[in-house]
Protein backbone atom coordinates (compact mmCIF):
# COMPACT_ATOMS: atom_id res chain seq x y z
CA UNK A 1 0.00 0.00 0.00
CA UNK A 2 1.32 3.91 -0.48
CA UNK A 3 0.05 5.11 3.03
CA UNK A 4 3.17 3.58 4.45
CA UNK A 5 5.78 6.30 4.49
CA UNK A 6 5.34 9.37 6.83
CA UNK A 7 4.39 11.16 4.09
CA UNK A 8 1.88 9.25 2.91
CA UNK A 9 0.62 8.82 6.54
CA UNK A 10 0.53 12.32 6.66
CA UNK A 11 -1.60 12.61 3.82
CA UNK A 12 -3.92 10.61 4.67
CA UNK A 13 -4.48 12.27 8.07
CA UNK A 14 -4.64 15.49 6.36
CA UNK A 15 -7.63 14.12 3.90
CA UNK A 16 -9.24 12.75 7.18
CA UNK A 17 -9.09 16.00 9.01
CA UNK A 18 -10.90 17.90 6.26
CA UNK A 19 -13.21 15.59 5.86
CA UNK A 20 -17.08 16.76 7.26
CA UNK A 21 -18.74 14.75 4.44
CA UNK A 22 -17.49 11.60 2.99
CA UNK A 23 -18.66 9.58 -0.03
CA UNK A 24 -18.52 6.38 -0.69
CA UNK A 25 -18.14 3.97 -3.33
CA UNK A 26 -20.08 0.95 -2.66
CA UNK A 27 -18.69 -2.46 -4.80
CA UNK A 28 -15.29 -2.07 -3.41
CA UNK A 29 -14.67 0.13 -0.51
CA UNK A 30 -17.67 -0.87 1.39
CA UNK A 31 -18.36 -4.65 0.18
CA UNK A 32 -17.24 -7.08 -2.71
CA UNK A 33 -20.67 -7.29 -4.33
CA UNK A 34 -19.92 -10.47 -5.99
CA UNK A 35 -18.19 -12.33 -4.31
CA UNK A 36 -20.54 -15.31 -3.93
CA UNK A 37 -22.47 -14.27 -7.40
CA UNK A 38 -20.11 -14.34 -10.51
CA UNK A 39 -19.56 -11.09 -12.10
CA UNK A 40 -18.05 -12.91 -15.17
CA UNK A 41 -21.45 -15.55 -15.09
CA UNK A 42 -23.58 -12.31 -14.71
CA UNK A 43 -22.08 -10.89 -17.99
CA UNK A 44 -22.34 -14.19 -19.37
CA UNK A 45 -26.04 -14.29 -18.78
CA UNK A 46 -27.19 -10.85 -20.06
CA UNK A 47 -25.26 -11.55 -23.09
CA UNK A 48 -26.82 -14.50 -23.83
CA UNK A 49 -30.43 -13.01 -23.41
CA UNK A 50 -29.68 -10.47 -25.77
CA UNK A 51 -28.68 -13.18 -28.13
CA UNK A 52 -31.44 -14.74 -27.70
CA UNK A 53 -33.81 -11.76 -28.52
CA UNK A 54 -31.56 -11.80 -32.18
CA UNK A 55 -29.50 -9.11 -31.18
CA UNK A 56 -25.88 -11.31 -31.65
CA UNK A 57 -24.37 -8.60 -33.43
CA UNK A 58 -25.31 -5.38 -31.23
CA UNK A 59 -22.30 -6.38 -29.37
CA UNK A 60 -18.93 -6.62 -30.33
CA UNK A 61 -16.64 -9.61 -29.73
CA UNK A 62 -14.90 -7.98 -26.77
CA UNK A 63 -17.84 -6.80 -25.40
CA UNK A 64 -19.56 -10.42 -25.58
CA UNK A 65 -16.49 -11.95 -23.61
CA UNK A 66 -16.66 -8.87 -21.00
CA UNK A 67 -16.40 -10.02 -17.14
CA UNK A 68 -18.33 -6.86 -16.17
CA UNK A 69 -21.92 -6.44 -16.33
CA UNK A 70 -21.62 -2.48 -16.41
CA UNK A 71 -19.43 -3.15 -19.70
CA UNK A 72 -22.47 -4.80 -21.66
CA UNK A 73 -24.93 -2.16 -20.14
CA UNK A 74 -23.28 0.58 -21.42
CA UNK A 75 -22.35 -1.26 -24.38
CA UNK A 76 -26.23 -1.61 -24.83
CA UNK A 77 -26.77 1.97 -24.22
CA UNK A 78 -24.14 3.26 -26.72
CA UNK A 79 -26.23 1.87 -29.68
CA UNK A 80 -29.92 2.22 -28.63
CA UNK A 81 -30.15 5.19 -25.06
CA UNK A 82 -33.35 5.66 -23.53
CA UNK A 83 -35.11 2.31 -24.99
CA UNK A 84 -37.13 0.04 -23.35
CA UNK A 85 -33.71 -2.56 -24.29
CA UNK A 86 -32.16 -0.43 -21.67
CA UNK A 87 -34.50 -0.60 -19.33
CA UNK A 88 -35.04 -4.10 -19.25
CA UNK A 89 -31.38 -4.83 -19.27
CA UNK A 90 -30.98 -2.33 -16.30
CA UNK A 91 -33.38 -4.09 -14.71
CA UNK A 92 -32.38 -7.52 -15.69
CA UNK A 93 -28.72 -6.51 -13.94
CA UNK A 94 -30.06 -5.31 -11.00
CA UNK A 95 -32.37 -8.42 -10.33
CA UNK A 96 -28.54 -10.42 -10.67
CA UNK A 97 -27.21 -7.65 -8.08
CA UNK A 98 -30.14 -8.30 -5.67
CA UNK A 99 -29.54 -12.03 -5.66
CA UNK A 100 -25.60 -11.52 -5.05
CA UNK A 101 -26.48 -9.45 -1.44
CA UNK A 102 -26.82 -12.33 0.52
CA UNK A 103 -22.91 -13.41 -0.41
CA UNK A 104 -21.07 -10.38 -0.61
CA UNK A 105 -18.32 -10.51 1.28
CA UNK A 106 -17.78 -7.28 3.58
CA UNK A 107 -14.49 -5.42 2.96
CA UNK A 108 -12.35 -5.10 5.60
CA UNK A 109 -12.52 -2.77 8.82
CA UNK A 110 -15.58 -0.99 6.28
CA UNK A 111 -18.39 -1.68 8.92
CA UNK A 112 -16.32 0.04 12.23
CA UNK A 113 -14.81 2.63 10.03
CA UNK A 114 -18.79 3.83 9.09
CA UNK A 115 -19.93 3.43 12.39
CA UNK A 116 -16.66 5.39 13.40
CA UNK A 117 -16.70 8.34 11.09
CA UNK A 118 -20.79 8.21 12.12
CA UNK A 119 -20.08 8.35 15.61
CA UNK A 120 -17.28 11.58 15.45
CA UNK A 121 -19.99 13.71 13.67
CA UNK A 122 -19.45 13.49 9.67
CA UNK A 123 -22.53 12.77 7.42
CA UNK A 124 -22.19 9.81 4.80
CA UNK A 125 -23.27 9.49 1.47
CA UNK A 126 -22.94 6.71 -1.23
CA UNK A 127 -22.08 7.34 -4.89
CA UNK A 128 -22.25 4.66 -6.81
CA UNK A 129 -22.78 2.65 -10.37
CA UNK A 130 -25.11 0.08 -8.39
CA UNK A 131 -28.55 0.15 -7.48
CA UNK A 132 -29.39 2.07 -4.76
CA UNK A 133 -32.24 -0.96 -4.18
CA UNK A 134 -29.32 -3.18 -3.61
CA UNK A 135 -27.36 -0.77 -2.05
CA UNK A 136 -30.04 -0.58 0.61
CA UNK A 137 -30.44 -4.36 0.78
CA UNK A 138 -26.57 -4.40 1.64
CA UNK A 139 -26.58 -1.99 4.36
CA UNK A 140 -29.66 -2.67 6.15
CA UNK A 141 -28.54 -6.38 6.20
CA UNK A 142 -25.37 -4.93 8.07
CA UNK A 143 -27.44 -2.99 10.26
CA UNK A 144 -25.46 0.31 8.63
CA UNK A 145 -28.11 2.05 6.75
CA UNK A 146 -28.99 4.51 9.20
CA UNK A 147 -25.53 5.52 8.88
CA UNK A 148 -26.21 6.88 5.14
CA UNK A 149 -30.38 7.04 4.65
CA UNK A 150 -31.57 8.94 2.76
CA UNK A 151 -28.30 9.83 0.66
CA UNK A 152 -27.68 7.04 -1.63
CA UNK A 153 -27.30 8.22 -5.03
CA UNK A 154 -26.83 5.04 -7.70
CA UNK A 155 -27.93 4.09 -10.98
CA UNK A 156 -31.23 4.99 -12.88
CA UNK A 157 -31.58 4.00 -16.41
CA UNK A 158 -30.51 7.23 -17.56
CA UNK A 159 -27.09 5.71 -17.67
CA UNK A 160 -25.28 8.55 -19.35
CA UNK A 161 -24.63 9.72 -15.62
CA UNK A 162 -22.94 6.74 -14.57
CA UNK A 163 -19.53 7.37 -13.54
CA UNK A 164 -16.57 8.87 -14.49
CA UNK A 165 -19.79 11.15 -14.84
CA UNK A 166 -20.14 13.35 -11.75
CA UNK A 167 -23.41 13.80 -11.04
CA UNK A 168 -23.97 11.27 -7.82
CA UNK A 169 -21.16 13.16 -6.13
CA UNK A 170 -23.05 16.25 -7.22
CA UNK A 171 -26.16 15.09 -5.69
CA UNK A 172 -24.84 13.81 -2.81
CA UNK A 173 -22.90 17.09 -2.45
CA UNK A 174 -26.12 19.23 -3.10
CA UNK A 175 -28.28 17.41 -0.49
CA UNK A 176 -25.86 17.81 2.06
CA UNK A 177 -25.32 21.59 1.61
CA UNK A 178 -21.85 20.34 1.61
CA UNK A 179 -18.54 21.93 -0.56
CA UNK A 180 -16.61 19.59 -2.57
CA UNK A 181 -13.15 20.96 -0.60
CA UNK A 182 -14.95 19.63 2.68
CA UNK A 183 -15.66 15.94 1.48
CA UNK A 184 -14.27 13.22 0.70
CA UNK A 185 -14.82 10.21 -1.99
CA UNK A 186 -13.35 6.53 -1.26
CA UNK A 187 -13.61 4.52 -4.26
CA UNK A 188 -11.59 1.57 -5.78
CA UNK A 189 -12.11 2.20 -9.59
CA UNK A 190 -10.75 4.85 -12.27
CA UNK A 191 -13.97 5.59 -12.61
CA UNK A 192 -14.57 6.99 -9.26
CA UNK A 193 -11.13 8.86 -9.30
CA UNK A 194 -12.18 10.28 -13.00
CA UNK A 195 -15.56 11.36 -11.11
CA UNK A 196 -14.03 12.64 -7.83
CA UNK A 197 -11.32 14.87 -9.85
CA UNK A 198 -14.26 16.55 -11.59
CA UNK A 199 -16.60 17.37 -8.94
CA UNK A 200 -13.26 18.85 -7.38
CA UNK A 201 -13.57 16.27 -4.51
CA UNK A 202 -10.42 14.78 -2.38
CA UNK A 203 -9.99 11.28 -3.33
CA UNK A 204 -8.87 7.93 -1.42
CA UNK A 205 -8.08 5.24 -3.60
CA UNK A 206 -8.53 1.64 -2.41
CA UNK A 207 -6.97 -1.24 -3.83
CA UNK A 208 -7.30 -4.38 -2.76
CA UNK A 209 -4.74 -5.94 -4.91
CA UNK A 210 -1.64 -4.49 -7.38
CA UNK A 211 -3.87 -4.62 -10.07
CA UNK A 212 -6.30 -2.38 -8.84
CA UNK A 213 -3.42 -0.04 -7.31
CA UNK A 214 -1.80 0.45 -10.76
CA UNK A 215 -5.17 1.56 -12.41
CA UNK A 216 -5.94 3.61 -9.51
CA UNK A 217 -1.95 4.92 -9.90
CA UNK A 218 -2.81 5.69 -13.44
CA UNK A 219 -5.96 7.80 -13.74
CA UNK A 220 -4.29 9.94 -11.18
CA UNK A 221 -5.05 8.98 -7.61
CA UNK A 222 -2.03 9.89 -4.95
CA UNK A 223 -3.50 8.60 -1.85
CA UNK A 224 -4.37 4.84 -2.13
CA UNK A 225 -4.19 2.29 1.01
CA UNK A 226 -4.47 -1.41 0.36
CA UNK A 227 -7.06 -1.96 3.91
CA UNK A 228 -9.15 0.37 5.53
CA UNK A 229 -7.43 -0.63 8.50
CA UNK A 230 -4.97 2.23 8.26
CA UNK A 231 -8.22 4.93 7.62
CA UNK A 232 -10.05 3.79 10.74
CA UNK A 233 -6.80 3.93 12.78
CA UNK A 234 -6.00 7.71 11.94
CA UNK A 235 -9.65 8.50 12.38
CA UNK A 236 -9.36 6.90 15.76
CA UNK A 237 -6.50 8.98 16.68
CA UNK A 238 -7.64 12.35 15.34
CA UNK A 239 -7.66 14.87 18.25
CA UNK A 240 -11.08 16.38 17.84
CA UNK A 241 -14.74 15.73 16.37
CA UNK A 242 -15.35 15.72 12.85
CA UNK A 243 -17.92 18.11 13.22
CA UNK A 244 -16.01 20.59 15.71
Amino acid sequence: MTAETENDTERLRELIKRARVVLWDFDGPICRLFAGHSAERVAAELVEWLEGRGLHGLLSEAERDTEDPHAVLRAVDRRHPDSDLVAELEERLTQEELRAVPSAMPTPFADPLIRTWTAVGARLAIATNNSPRVVRSYLDDRHLLDCFRPHIYGRSQDLQYLKPNPRSLHRALNAMGAAPSNALFIGDAPTDCQAAHTAGVPFLGYARNGRKEKQLQDAGATVIVDSLQPVLETLRRAPRRVSD
